[in-house]
């Protein structure tokens, strides 16, 4: 299976390319517009100069049967209609885009051409997360804090807090009929940020503070007199009259831990017998995030 891998930062050398390097059967081309990065990864790997690309034309000569995306987010639109026109399933960091309408047109175009498009919303294959879908969930909490990294609302919703609004919309136990945000931004800058989702029986509140003086991401679900906390993706947390704990293990890679080698063996897998994924359910993700957007600029023109 040729798979290529646009884009060579931080996550895709730190989360990916480890998984995909280790791959059996997988040929791996690498593709990037700075030759010095390209090199220094490739060397790394010990990739032949045949799947090494600095244009992705010539990364799409190749055939691919698969494509991750782990560009800047400015430019996934382009990425992305080149692979999916190619006919090339294809894996994208999250965000899609930054505009809707943009992921929107991505989204329908892949199922236009028959082919999957997957976006890369690993939490909900960690494996602290995903034991939280069989807890009872009458209450859901999560905080995904920074220290002093205020931002543009936008950037900082549909780069980081669509983390938090998607890992909700996967926990939920049922249809939401309520959606409030609370905001506090100052000189263009959105400090932090609280969605409250609500249905039957449930509430779901999802808190990204920007200044809290700690990096942390914590997640409680609870109900039935129980209550089960995850601790940076790594520490599980059972409360059932006292405290039970859980930890990763020592030589559990990263990775798996944050559920992105899950998230790519599944797509692989899905490439490899045939199936076609549809980003559709990420898209719902993503209409959400801009009504926060919405809702966010809206206040502080007030």
């Amino acid at each position: 299976m040729k798979v290529g891998c646009i884009g060579l930062g931080d996550i895709a050398q730190k989360a990916y390319l480890p998984v995909l390097a280790t791959r059996p059967g997988v040929e791996l081309h690498l593709q990037t517009r700075t030759p010095a990065t390209l090199t220094r990864v490739a060397d790394g790997l010990h990739l032949p100069p045949g799947q090494r690309h600095v244009g992705l034309d010539a990364l799409l000569a190749q055939d691919l049967d698969a494509a991750f995306v782990h560009a800047p987010t400015q430019v996934h639109p382009e990425i992305v209609t080149r692979l999916l026109e190619a006919g090339v399933p294809t894996y994208v960091d999250k965000p899609l885009a930054y505009e809707l309408a943009d992921s929107a047109r991505l989204v329908a175009l892949a199922e236009k051409r028959d082919t999957s498009l997957a976006v890369g919303f690993n939490r909900r294959f960690a494996p602290g997360y995903a034991q939280c879908a069989g807890h009872p969930r009458e209450l859901i909490l999560l905080q995904k804090n920074r220290i002093g990294l205020p931002e543009e609302p936008r950037t900082m919703i549909l780069d980081d807090f669509i983390h938090v609004v998607d890992t909700l919309r996967f926990l939920v136990p049922g249809p939401i009929d309520d959606v409030t945000v609370r905001a506090r931004t100052e000189d263009g800058l959105l400090h932090h940020v609280v969605l409250q989702l609500a249905g039957d029986g449930f509430t779901a509140l999802g808190v990204m503070n920007r200044l809290s003086g700690s990096a942390e991401e914590i997640l409680e679900v609870s109900g039935q007199d129980t209550k089960r906390q995850v601790v940076n993706l790594a520490e599980v947390i059972d409360h059932e009259g006292r405290p039970t704990v859980r930890r990763r293990g020592d030589w559990v890679p990263v990775a798996r831990q944050r559920g992105i080698e899950q998230a790519v063996l599944a797509f692989l897998d899905a490439v490899g017998e045939g199936r076609t994924l549809s980003a559709r359910d990420a898209l719902t993700t993503h209409e959400l995030c801009e009504r926060v957007v919405r809702e966010v600029q809206e206040r502080a023109a007030a």
